[in-house]
């Protein structure tokens, strides 16, 4: 199993220079941040954008790959998007996963002054847009008529390092959604199920994982690929499992997803006075000790 972690925007350069730095020096698979306006409770402090805060870690890393988790229609558009996926890709040197989702109703769904898309449409303008990126990444000029998002005599030149063009790392629980990643994604993203109550155990979030790993397997099959090349990933902090409470507990965690059918796990690097927040030392030390533990998963 791969460890990797989620950093938020919310550091100014002086200091997420060494943020994003220490995801490299201490071994972490990935680094990761949200592609959001704002979120949550975080809404009304420090929050840069993901792509130049990804832009500038690429200057400052050399191994660990770095990624949106995830990017969604709600503010993004194919077109130029597909222009800043390229130059990070560039700028990396071929490190760069796009982590793709529909998004929610919070927030970013409002923030430009349009009313909220329903779940339905959601899922209408994830699909367009995953269908239209994955024309443009790989083509140096496409054209693109249909749906909601379209593109008329749309660059991407020189394209990506990466080849044919980025991975793609699709979060959906839904059937349509699952259908998506099958077809699209190199790699699935859950955070668990949102349906499970606030008295949900650990036991029941591994099994509500399993199910949705056998759903997405049935959709890969469907669609004609073998499930086994899509890799799994769970992003922490939203499942009932106290992952960052100790190494131990990490290797516990991991052991228990990895048999749910989960082959990358993502842990939020530690941020004091907030959901996330956990001792930074075990944080260090599951990105080394933890890791060796969980590497033959």
């Amino acid at each position: 199993m791969r460890v990797s972690t989620v950093i938020l925007p919310i550091y100014p350069w002086r200091e997420g220079r060494d943020v994003w730095r220490s995801a490299d020096d201490l071994g972490f698979h990935a680094a990761y941040t949200y592609d959001h306006l704002s979120w949550r409770s975080f809404r009304d402090g420090p929050w840069f954008g993901a792509v130049p805060t990804l832009a500038a870690a690429a200057g400052v890393t050399e191994r660990v790959r770095l990624g949106t988790l995830v990017s969604s229609p709600n503010f993004r558009e194919p077109v130029t998007f597909a222009k800043d996926v390229m130059t990070l890709d560039d700028l990396s040197g071929g490190r760069v996963t796009v982590g793709l989702g529909a998004g929610t109703t919070g927030f970013d769904a409002t923030v430009l002054g349009g009313e909220p898309w329903s779940a339905r449409e959601r899922a209408d303008r994830l699909r367009d847009f995953t269908i239209l990126l994955d024309r443009l990444l790989p083509e140096p000029a496409a054209t693109h008529g249909e749906g909601h998002s379209r593109a008329h005599e749309a660059r991407t030149i020189p394209g990506p390092v990466q080849s044919p063009r980025v991975p793609f790392a699709v979060a959906a629980t839904g059937p349509r959604g699952l259908r998506l990643a099958a077809r699209y994604g190199q790699a699935w993203v859950t955070t668990g199920d949102g349906r499970l109550g606030d008295d949900a155990t650990p036991a029941q979030s591994r099994a509500a994982v399993r199910d949705q790993v056998e759903r997405l397997d049935a959709a890969c099959r469907d669609a004609g690929r073998d499930p086994g090349s899509v890799a799994r990933i769970l992003l922490t902090g939203f499942t009932p499992d106290p992952a960052l409470e100790s190494v131990d507990a990490f290797v516990e965690t991991a052991h228990g997803y990895a048999e749910a059918g989960i082959t990358e796990i993502v842990v939020h690097r530690p941020i004091p006075g907030t959901q996330f927040a956990a001792d930074e030392r075990v944080f260090e030390q599951i990105a080394t000790d933890g890791a060796a533990q969980v590497a033959r998963l």
